[in-house]
């Protein structure tokens, strides 16, 4: 009799298991934040940060369906990211990225928008940060992935220039590359930056990037990609940009509501370096504190950089190389933009 009331308990306990399970199953639905972002520019109405974080959390889990998926990127892009929204989504991002783990402060430059009529020197900002990181004590990670076909990605120009590096099979440095089953991409020291592909980060906001591809619209992930952090220190320092003026009040309020450590600056069609023609407009954030850097340069050029004329892999690549070994001089603004971001992390490191 007892085995059989310990049978009927085991049982019901069973029971109520798949039971919880399938209430719990039965609740990963986007649908109902669909219904609030969904109901045009007018009438659609902000997620908090809770319920933000919950809806791209289901969607980074697989927990969604690929129609749910494609409502979701065209509600948000009619209706837009609060900061209060794109905060939730870098919170259910940072919970589940696979981290690059480091000993030592770094310098995070995303790059996903490549280049498409001027040349992408987001790898010539690389080199230069990573060659005074080798003296401070700091590494300088890029990551990104091609998101437009028609452009040049900053991943081709990196390879060429750093070539040499990728073959090195132990992580030393203080940076363990983030594990995964394709080929580590590691650095050998200090002076060498790091590229790492957004598939190994998160394999699942490689694939909601690419939804852009089916779609033909971006969505919230092509902005958190250039806000997250994806290392395990608390104390990098994101070097991210803004196309439209508009998103320059929106990634401020969101820096300032996430606390980072940043630099944001008006990007070359897009990446995170200054235009080598004239210097952009700079701000800083120290947990998430606005500081001023410097304005946008006015008046007319009196002279133009000797950059390539066409914005091809293997001429971009050529050029920098020049300049990283000294045969031709860093554009002016170009090295603003790496004395302020010094600056920055002078002040991280007085402040921690």
């Amino acid at each position: 009799m007892q085995y059989a009331n310990e049978e009927q308990a085991n049982g019901k306990s069973l029971s109520s298991k798949v039971m919880r399970l399938g209430r719990k199953y039965a609740s990963m639905s986007i649908a109902k934040y669909i219904k609030e972002i969904g109901r045009g520019k007018e009438g659609a109405r902000s997620l908090t940060r809770e319920q933000a974080e919950d809806l791209l959390g289901q969607v980074l889990d697989g927990a969604v369906s690929d129609l749910e998926i494609g409502a979701f990127c065209i509600a948000m892009r009619v209706k837009g990211e609060t900061p209060h929204e794109m905060a939730g989504f870098l919170d259910a991002v940072h919970q589940r990225i696979q981290a690059v783990q480091s000993a030592y402060p770094i310098v995070v430059i995303p790059s996903y928008n490549g280049a498409r009529k001027l040349p992408g020197l987001t790898t010539l900002l690389a080199g230069l940060l990573a060659r005074e990181g080798a003296k401070r004590g700091f590494a300088v990670l890029v990551h990104g992935c091609t998101t437009e076909a028609a452009r040049v990605p900053t991943q081709d120009v990196f390879t060429s220039v750093f070539s040499t590096f990728f073959e090195q099979k132990q992580p030393v440095a203080g940076i363990d590359s983030a594990r995964s089953a394709t080929k580590s991409i590691l650095i050998s020291d200090l002076s060498i930056p790091v590229f790492l592909p957004t598939a190994q980060l998160s394999p699942a906001l490689k694939r909601l990037l690419d939804v852009r591809r089916s779609v033909g619209l971006r969505n919230p992930a092509h902005s958190l990609v250039k806000l997250m952090n994806p290392t395990n220190r608390r104390d990098a320092l994101i070097v991210t940009s803004y196309t439209h003026p508009e998103y320059l009040h929106s990634m401020t309020e969101t820096l300032q509501l996430t606390r980072c450590h940043a630099m944001l600056l008006r990007g070359t069609e897009g990446e995170s370096v200054a235009d080598a023609r004239r210097r952009p407009r700079m701000d800083g954030f120290l947990n998430g504190e606005p500081i001023a850097l410097c304005d946008t340069q006015d008046g007319s050029l009196s002279h133009l950089p000797d950059v390539p004329k066409t914005c091809d892999a293997a001429s971009t690549a050529a050029y920098i190389s020049d300049v990283l070994r000294g045969e031709k001089p860093i554009p002016e603004p170009i090295a603003v933009q790496v004395e302020h971001i010094l600056h920055l992390m002078s002040r991280m490191e007085k402040a921690s």
